[in-house]
């Protein structure tokens, strides 16, 4: 049956409209992004690191090194630069780990056996005496350089400020101490169960260790103590990549100017 719903009428067509042409400005060049390989994409792993706005004290830090580099630093600073490699290093803080200053749980433990023995009429054994450990603190450290209590001293290079035991390395020298200047001061507060520790010391070591600290003992004397060399030498003074380009160009055309004129 056919319908007798009205049909609809169909629209005309919309006449097309005209594109209109973009005028390209002569001054500014469409430059359209490519999103192929190797196009407008930033590839993934790449070191940004110069465009990051580092924390304040990063770049304190780091203008502080250049700054050592490109002043001149008295002998005085200057020694601390002069630090244990890294095998040397390694022997130290092995001989150092094995005298670790003991926790507080350990002390009272060992505090309430001796008095247990006290009491009871008996002697104290060799567990219930304060052990031999690797002492620390500025002043603790230099009293014990002062009394010649000191086998081994070992000093931090980045301790901030560094006049806190700027005059140390003398002292240990006019007491006839031997010292050493280790890299970091971290390492040495995770001997002594610290966060960071300016200077460590030992006052004595077991029978078996006795020779591993005459070596060290030995080799500091001759690297530190007797080098006049290390208290003479001046640091800093390196200037940077573009002003040695810059002189070595000067002294290039110099040369050239003074080859020039011998030939007349």
């Amino acid at each position: 049956r056919a319908s007798t719903m009205p049909k609809q009428r169909e629209k005309a067509p919309e006449p097309k409209k005209a594109k209109k042409e973009k005028k390209s400005n002569p001054l500014f060049q469409p430059t359209p992004r490519n999103f192929r390989i190797g196009g407008n994409v930033r590839p993934q792993g790449r070191d940004l690191s110069r465009f990051v706005k580092w924390p304040r004290y990063v770049r304190l830090q780091r203008q502080k090194k250049i700054l050592q580099q490109r002043l001149k630093v008295p002998p005085a600073l200057n020694q601390f630069s002069n630090t244990l490699d890294k095998n040397q290093a390694t022997e130290l803080f092995k001989l150092m780990m094995k005298y670790q200053p003991e926790d507080s749980k350990a002390k009272a433990e060992r505090i309430k056996a001796s008095a247990e023995a006290a009491a009871a009429g008996e002697e104290s054994g060799e567990a219930t005496k304060a052990p031999l450990v690797v002492k620390y603190g500025l002043k603790h450290v230099t009293y014990l350089v002062e009394q010649k209590k000191a086998k081994l001293v070992a000093i931090a290079s980045d301790v901030e400020p560094i006049e806190l035991v700027l005059w140390l390395p003398a002292l240990c020298k006019k007491m006839d101490v031997p010292y050493c200047i280790v890299k970091n001061k971290a390492r040495l507060g995770w001997i002594v169960h610290q966060k960071k520790a300016a200077v460590c010391c030992l006052t004595g070591v077991k029978k078996e260790d006795q020779h591993s600290l005459e070596n060290l003992r030995n080799n500091f004397v001759s690297q530190y103590n007797q080098n006049v060399q290390v208290t003479r030498k001046w640091g800093g003074g390196i200037m940077g990549l573009k002003t040695q380009a810059k002189l070595a160009k000067r002294e290039k055309a110099l040369q050239a100017e003074l080859a020039k004129k011998a030939q007349y």
